[in-house]
């Protein structure tokens, strides 16, 4: 106590009690400060983990921004639309401003007479005018004739099937997002189904083994269900790995990072059938595999009208206004107008070509005739696709509700057995095999979901109503 009592007298009297009691509190605002930051870190880090919600319409929207097949089909049709406006920029007048000057070494004999231009000595290139001349001149030129029609027919062809070929990508997305959408949820259930199955089966080992403690029930019971719990871990792990691998693949098509951490939310209500009438109509109006196998018969056509351009005779136009003189000026030194205008016409008769037009024009046919195949082709696919994915969707979607009974049946099958091995009048055999009744069940109907959301996706990518 005397030695504590003096030591503090001679801080007092040394004068440094104030300043070490400064540097303890300036060292604990400092720990303080180190285990603030590491927590708000946390608290950040907790909240970029934050899992996103996920619906089926921002699904579609995200994988369209980052799928790069459809990028690819989504920059050809906007090619094939400025293709469209260049052939009709074709048909059009084009105009060019022509500068040139032009010196020519002149020859040692002048013009006899004459002044201004006329007397300077004369070039030695007898092509070229003046031994200086200047042009500057703006020229117009058109050219007429069936060939250029026929390109602009073509490319508004081509754009139009380039459009239906976007558009059939489109679906095509949609439904592959919608089957991953769903799969991804089915797999989620399995898993919790996975998961449930487990726990029962580890319950009903402890059950047997406790029975067996009691003389009630055999060895083999307590075999029976661990195996059966074994069973249903390695279940569980398989389950596991199928949610994370349908969710990496969802993930591909949505995020930067397939692995950021999302939540998906899917409508609670199935969705009713249509009508087959409205389906019918609709995929004879909107199909998109139609519109593409008309609009590539629509550039057969173009093709032979184009092949059959070159039996006829081009016409072409220029008219060109400017100075082309042996100065660059509005007038000459003599006085004499430097500026003025020239016009032209030309008409090319084609007379023979070694029959080169009349194989092109064959060449031209026969792919047309292929292309009219190829249409009758798609419009029997059609037919027999909607056929085959309407029966799908109408069939799985009735075998929803049996499903769901089946679930409720095999549950309550599993509980009364479950009671009945209590009660010792049920063997170990009925209830492992009411537990996988159960769990087959329950799989089965995420499966009946994933299949009618598909068959209805399918079915809507051929009537063009998603």
């Amino acid at each position: 106590m005397r030695q504590s009592v003096r030591l503090d007298h001679g801080w007092r009297e040394s004068g440094l009690l104030p300043g070490a009691i400064w540097l303890v509190l300036l060292m604990a605002a400092g720990a303080v400060n180190c285990q603030a930051q590491p927590e708000a870190g946390v608290q950040d880090t907790s909240a970029q983990a934050k899992p996103v919600t996920i619906t089926l319409e921002e699904a579609i929207r995200r994988a369209e921004a980052n799928e790069p097949a459809f990028a690819a089909s989504r920059a050809e049709g906007r090619a094939a639309a400025l293709d469209r406006d260049i052939a009709r920029a074709g048909l059009l007048p084009s105009a060019t401003y022509h500068n040139q000057a032009l010196y020519t070494e002149p020859s040692r004999v002048k013009n006899p007479s004459g002044t201004g231009a006329s007397s300077q000595p004369s070039q030695i290139f007898i092509a070229n005018n003046a031994v200086r001349e200047y042009a500057s001149q703006a020229s117009i030129n058109e050219t007429l004739g069936l060939g250029q029609l026929a390109g602009v027919r073509r490319a508004d062809a081509a754009a139009a099937r380039a459009s239906a070929e976007l558009e059939i990508a489109r679906r095509g997305l949609k439904a592959a997002v919608t089957g991953l959408f769903y799969g991804s949820i089915a797999a989620d259930a399995k898993l919790a189904v996975a998961q449930r199955a487990q726990n029962e089966a580890a319950e009903f080992s402890s059950l047997t083994s406790k029975r067996e403690q009691a003389r009630e029930a055999a060895h083999a019971d307590v075999v029976k269900a661990q195996l059966q719990e074994q069973q249903r871990q390695r279940d569980l792990s398989d389950a596991r790995v199928a949610a994370e691998k349908a969710r990496l693949e969802l993930g591909v098509l949505l995020f930067p990072d397939p692995r950021t951490a999302y939540v998906l939310a899917a409508a609670d209500q199935i969705p009713k059938l249509p009508a087959r009438a409205d389906v019918d109509q609709a995929a004879a109006r909107n199909n998109p595999e139609l519109k593409s196998a008309l609009a590539s018969l629509d550039v057969s056509h173009a093709d032979v009208m184009a092949a059959r351009a070159a039996y006829l005779p081009d016409l072409g136009l220029n008219v060109t206004y400017g100075v082309d003189a042996p100065q660059l000026a509005v007038n000459g030194p003599d006085g004499a107008r430097n500026l003025g205008y020239s016009a032209s016409v030309t008409l090319d008769i084609p007379v023979w070509d070694w029959l080169s037009t009349q194989h092109k024009l064959k060449q031209s046919q026969i792919r047309r005739d292929a292309v009219r195949v190829a249409l009758t082709a798609t419009e029997r696919r059609l037919i027999a696709r909607l056929d085959e994915a309407y029966s799908e969707a109408a069939a799985a979607r009735d075998q929803l509700d049996s499903l769901d009974a089946s679930v409720a049946t095999a549950a309550e099958s599993l509980r009364l057995t479950k009671l009945r091995y209590s009660e010792g009048e049920a063997t170990v055999l009925e209830v492992v095999d009411a537990q996988s009744a159960f769990v087959m069940a329950e799989n089965a109907r995420e499966e009946g979901r994933v299949r009618f959301q598909a068959a209805l996706a399918d079915l809507e990518t051929l009537t063009g109503t998603m």
